[in-house]
């Protein structure tokens, strides 16, 4: 074989050296899964790009659609699988369905009674299942806590939440969904210093339960002060961070509601501020949350009562905040300044709604079952389509993976493509 001079040999070196530096350095693809409530970030933020600009008038394209039981946990998606929760009669059901037709891989049902259950606004199951690796955890209306293999449906553990370790019963059904911490999963249990208790994930076991307080159904949330991770709960008549490797409290500030029905999920900014809202009397607060050492301090920027999310998503975008105002009365699509708790325009042609953002858009799945595509500003929100598409009261969040949206009511579930 012919040698190359050094000039030669130089040269072919650094071609190489830098093709091995571009495949090393190319960031890959984003991941379209959404393995938990409220997706990747757990904001109902995706980074899903391609979305279209407007649809027909019929809508976007619908690529199925069936029926499902009642209940309002929302959609997974993991690769071509999805996975939910739904009510048959007297059994709840784990279901895993195939992402391109809708059809049925795998069921587990399990029977639930609903002996002293107020089923007055609809059935659960109302908690989002969680995947970690081949692992979905489940949380059903009557507190039955699974973990199952994703592939088979196989029972690994279970608990019983309420009637084995002596949990809060909720009597409108189990609520807040599972949080994964490391090699735990985070759950609101209540009880005796149990309000909220972390099991290992492979074999359920209790890793540590703490605190007294009032539980709620709203679902936790993992953020980072200062370079310290902290678990999120918002109770019933507080919230608080804790520590989720041993579940130390690190701050509490007082946020009381009427019955104690603390339900949206707080949003984080990077900004170390923490927005939460509730109805029921409750309103909207903003907490500043800096570190000192092993103290985190929590002050208040500002309360009102002008914004009141009862239980839909919550957007941040910037400075603003986007929510759906008000509980059983009339409802404004709201845009609020976190700094300062200005409301900078409220919108009052939705009912109440849920929440998703991609692309530089709102998708908007109001409860009438009406879909919206809508670009969000300072100075108000512009509508670019909009289609009725579901027939009965949807209050499930609805889930986008890439250009796919998967949504519910209490007896359907289907697919459109959003893509441009």
């Amino acid at each position: 074989m012919k040698l190359l001079s050094k000039g030669k040999a130089t040269l072919a070196q650094t071609v190489i050296c830098a093709m091995l530096l571009l495949i090393v350095v190319t960031p890959a693809p984003a991941s379209t899964d959404w393995l938990q409530w409220g997706g990747p970030g757990r904001n109902f933020k995706t980074d899903s790009k391609g979305m279209a600009s407007s649809w027909p008038q019929s809508g976007p394209r619908r690529l199925w659609s069936r029926p499902l039981g009642e209940g309002h946990s929302t959609i997974l998606v993991e690769g071509s699988k999805l996975y939910t929760m739904y009510n048959r009669g007297a059994q709840d059901v784990v279901i895993s369905m195939d992402a391109a037709t809708g059809k049925t891989l795998w069921e587990y049902a399990y029977e639930t009674s609903s002996a002293g259950m107020n089923y007055e606004y609809g059935k659960g199951p109302h908690a989002t299942p969680l995947i970690v690796g081949d692992l979905i955890f489940t949380a059903g209306s009557t507190g039955k806590f699974l973990c199952l293999n994703k592939n088979t449906g196989k029972v690994l553990w279970s608990h019983e939440l309420w009637d084995q370790l002596k949990g809060t019963k909720d009597d409108r059904g189990y609520s807040p969904s599972p949080i994964a911490y490391k090699d735990t999963v985070i759950m609101t249990v209540g009880g005796s210093g149990q309000a909220l208790v972390a099991f290992n994930q492979k074999d359920g076991r209790i890793v540590w339960k703490k605190h007294d307080f009032m539980t709620s159904p709203s679902s936790h949330l993992l953020i980072n002060v200062d370079g310290q991770d902290q678990l999120v709960a918002y109770l019933g008549k507080q919230i608080i961070g804790v520590d989720p490797a041993n579940g130390e409290l690190l701050w509490s500030h007082t946020h009381e509601t009427e019955w104690g029905l603390n339900i949206s999920t707080p949003v984080w900014g990077e900004d170390n501020l923490l927005f939460f809202s509730s109805a029921y009397n409750g309103g909207s607060r903003v907490l500043k949350l800096t570190r000192a050492g092993a103290k985190t301090t929590a002050t208040q920027v500002w309360f009102h009562r002008r914004l009141r999310v009862h239980h839909g998503t919550i957007i941040r975008i910037g400075d603003l905040v986007y929510g759906s105002s008000g509980d059983f009365g009339p409802t404004f699509l709201s845009a609020v300044d976190v700094k300062t708790g200005n409301i900078v325009w409220q919108e009052r042609n939705f009912p109440k709604a849920n929440l998703v953002h991609a692309d530089g858009k709102l998708i908007i799945l109001d409860e009438d079952g009406n879909l919206t595509l809508a670009a969000v500003t300072a100075e108000g929100l512009k509508v670019l389509s909009k289609a009725a598409v579901l027939q009965n009261i949807s209050w499930t969040a609805p889930t986008l993976a890439g250009t796919k949206l998967y949504v519910r009511d209490r007896r359907n579930i289907m697919a459109f493509d959003l893509g441009g």
